[in-house]
């Protein structure tokens, strides 16, 4: 048995020493190269910058080759049959189309430029909700620690009162609620390990790790809260820096360009023209020739030019009034956040304070319990009173810090966890 326990005890060891602690910032690499969702956002991207070039603008000709196979009966004359060939090369040109190919092509660029704000717009969100999953595995294992550790003291008070018990000075009722409370810390130490588990998982979901049961070991232990955000400097990064807000500029942008497209219609179009075309006849002889041409042309009607004109129009104002629209809600966002966060930081501040009021009150509680001086229940509550202020300030921690990510990223900064 002796042997058992030491080879159980060695392969822990080595288990765990060969666990990496992973930082928030490796953490957040590994998600950026595995997570399947900026992987399709990426592809998207991708598609977006193919579709930029100046053959989809219109800029370049079109090229079309053709070959054919022709045979007629000649019923008046013995139904002989007679053989042809055809073949030709014909390309058209738009040399000028009232400035619609320039239009076009600005448009793709824009769309390349608003593909990839997208996958900006993508990435950040999800490095706030790992970065937020990451605090949260650390919450859940700074909770298992203050849970464990009401257990062990638990398990102290049970020992004392079996103690007791077995001499006679402590009665019977002393030892079921001493053994009630010890089964009532146990289990909900269990609880807390199923919640660990969940969180660890939930981790690995977002990271794209296959393998849910690999041991995962994070580098921080406590959460720190970034308390030197300021209100002004958060506003003017988000004005000039929100991802959302740059899409929105991208919109009128492209409705911008819309409507250029539309007023290219009130110009002439030139098109250039020309080809190679060759027949041949099965006995005879075969002719081929090359031909060529211009052709200008303008739209003296089109009834729905006017109204085309006056909604594109509306698109742009309607895309600017987007674009206003979202800066107030990032504004209403921002100073909700804000609120939340320097309350939370009060809100911390205080329970800190009571944390240290709260150890003390067990201090004395577990001198006076060992000298029999306070009775089991008072211990309990002592007990109790210094869990819920440890708990109470986990939470604000925890709080402060979500505030925390979204200013970080509602102002475009949230990558700063990168570093």
């Amino acid at each position: 048995m002796k042997i058992s326990k030491f080879i159980l005890i060695a392969l822990a060891l080595c288990s765990s020493a060969g666990t990496k602690a992973q930082t928030l910032a490796e953490v957040i690499a590994t998600g950026l190269e595995n997570n399947y969702n900026l992987k399709i956002a990426r592809n998207e991207e991708a598609i977006s910058a193919n579709n930029a070039t100046a053959a989809n603008a219109g800029y370049l000709p079109t090229v079309n080759a053709s070959a054919g196979y022709s045979g007629t009966v000649d019923t008046g004359n013995g139904g002989q049959l007679g053989h042809g060939l055809q073949a030709g090369v014909n390309a058209e040109w738009t040399l000028f189309d009232g400035f619609k190919i320039q239009a076009t092509y600005s448009k793709l660029q824009e769309l390349k430029r608003q593909g990839a704000t997208r996958t900006r717009l993508a990435i950040e969100d999800y490095v706030a909700t790992l970065t937020a999953e990451y605090y949260n595995l650390i919450q859940q294992k700074i909770r298992m620690r203050n849970l464990s550790n009401a257990v062990k003291l638990s398990k102290e008070r049970l020992r004392i009162v079996l103690e007791r018990y077995s001499i006679g000075s402590a009665s019977r009722l002393d030892l079921q609620q001493a053994q009630v409370d010890f089964n009532a810390d146990s289990a909900q130490s269990l609880k807390q390990h199923e919640l660990m588990a969940t969180s660890r998982i939930r981790l690995y979901e977002l990271m794209a790790v296959k393998d849910m049961q690999t041991p995962l070991s994070l580098q921080d232990t406590i959460i720190v809260v970034d308390t030197a955000l300021t209100h002004d400097n958060l506003l003017e990064h988000t004005m000039d820096l929100n991802a959302e807000l740059l899409n929105r500029k991208h919109d009128i942008r492209l409705a911008e360009l819309d409507y250029k497209a539309t007023m290219s219609r009130d110009f002439p179009y030139i098109k250039l023209n020309a080809g190679y075309n060759y027949q041949h006849s099965i006995g005879g002889d075969g002719r081929g020739g090359v031909d060529f041409g211009v052709k200008v042309g303008y739209n003296l009607f089109d009834g729905k030019r006017t109204t085309q004109k006056r909604n594109a129009r509306l698109d742009i104002e309607n895309a600017d009034l987007a674009r206003l629209q979202l800066e107030q809600s990032l504004r209403a966002d921002l100073a909700d956040l804000w609120q939340a966060y320097k309350n939370n930081l009060r809100l911390l501040s205080l329970e800190r304070e009571n944390l240290i009021t709260a150890q003390e009150n067990h201090y004395i509680a577990h001198e006076r319990y060992m000298l029999g001086d306070l009775s089991g229940i008072e211990m309990r509550e002592a007990q109790q009173s210094l869990l819920d202020a440890e708990e109470r300030i986990l939470v604000a921690e925890y709080n402060t810090k979500l505030c925390e990510i979204s200013l970080r990223q509602i102002s475009g900064e949230i990558m700063r966890y990168m570093e």
